[in-house]
């Protein structure tokens, strides 16, 4: 990962933001823009010199993981040892993280930099992070490669009498057996009437004949998450929720469709939402159309109606996952990652969107 690359490009914002550095809290991003994975650590990434921080459990870790910069252990007070390189590196003007930064943490920096002016940004480093580069990718695509398998072998485990519990522990041992480093989130497992909650806890309900199961998991790797849903018959389901399932998977191909460089959150939303709506359905499709993936299981761009300002630039790579929720009887959502390429785009995942039945 080049992480000297992408601080460069955070402290050419500099200027912009009328900041003389930037300081970053946000572990997320500081893992971005230096590669450090511990508990504990922010970053001074300013125009011609960054300095890391971190406490003395790090000390060993960090040596590896940031060797490319300064590193400053401190085991007192943090805003004390900023003040400390603030003042080196002749800031006046510094930026933070406002999203991220807490009142207490700014009344604290606020103390200890009495002659330095905060200023409030928002979303600088999350925004960086919508384009991937060509080792995320690769990332991306080996946590979903991961997640298409577990996907595969779960169908083994599925007969009556199995509770939603149940299968979404397998899913999990599948996913880590296929190399996971972790889960990107804890698996939704939903059977028949629970599939009309869009955010199911899986619970003892068991397996029955009829049911509709929807399964919405990922894998972990490298840092990266994966993000898939299907739903799948168990048995012959009601006709109306085949239905649905035809509706939702010609939504999902319209908001596909309408992934491309350029376009923004809303316009693509509006592509998969005017299928349901068209089918009488509207209403029971209550949430966004998708949402940016990485470091972050969600994160922008993000796909719906209110992201009008939401531009996909090349090689952001985004989840299209329309949905149709009917409540006592069930529902249907199919969602997978998409790239966005220089041409349009293409689907991450190989696992089929046609309605499977077991």
């Amino acid at each position: 990962m080049d992480h000297h690359l992408r601080r460069t490009t955070l402290s050419e914002r500099l200027e912009a933001l009328e900041a003389d550095a930037f300081l970053v809290s946000d572990l997320t991003n500081v893992r971005y823009l230096t590669g450090f994975t511990g508990s504990n650590g922010q970053a001074l990434v300013g125009a011609e010199q960054s300095v890391f921080f971190t406490d003395g459990r790090y000390t060993e870790q960090s040596r590896h993981e940031v060797p490319d910069l300064e590193r400053v252990t401190y085991a007192g007070s943090f805003a004390d040892m900023l003040a400390t390189q603030v003042a080196r590196l002749g800031v006046r003007r510094l930026g933070f993280e406002a999203h991220v930064v807490s009142v207490r943490s700014h009344g604290r920096l606020a103390a200890a930099l009495p002659d330095v002016e905060l200023v409030a940004c928002d979303d600088e480093v999350e925004r960086i992070r919508w384009v991937k580069d060509d080792e995320e990718l690769e990332l991306l695509r080996r946590a979903q490669a991961v997640t298409d398998q577990a996907f595969d072998d779960v169908f083994d485990l599925l007969a009556v009498g199995v509770s939603e519990q149940q299968v979404a522990r397998h899913l999990e041992s599948l996913l880590r057996r296929d190399g996971a480093d972790g889960l990107s989130f804890e698996s939704i497992v939903a059977f028949g009437e629970n599939a009309a909650e869009p955010h199911h806890e899986p619970g003892h309900r068991t397996l029955e004949e009829g049911d509709v199961i929807t399964m919405d998991f990922g894998a972990l790797f490298g840092g990266y998450h994966a993000d898939m849903t299907r739903t799948v018959a168990f048995g012959g389901p009601a006709s109306e929720l085949k239905k649905i399932h035809d509706i939702v998977r010609q939504a999902q191909q319209a908001g596909i469709d309408a992934v491309r460089e350029g376009v923004t959150g809303d316009v693509v939303d509006a592509a998969a939402r005017g299928v349901i709506e068209g089918a009488g359905y509207g209403e029971a499709f209550g949430h966004g159309l998708g949402h940016g993936v990485g470091l972050d299981i969600h994160e922008g761009p993000r796909l719906g109606r209110e992201f009008a300002e939401h531009r996909l630039p090349v090689n952001a790579v985004v989840t299209v996952e329309p949905g149709i929720y009917v409540p006592g009887r069930g529902g249907v959502r199919i969602e997978d990652m998409v790239e966005v390429t220089a041409d349009g785009c293409r689907v991450v995942g190989t696992a089929s969107r046609e309605l499977i039945e077991l």
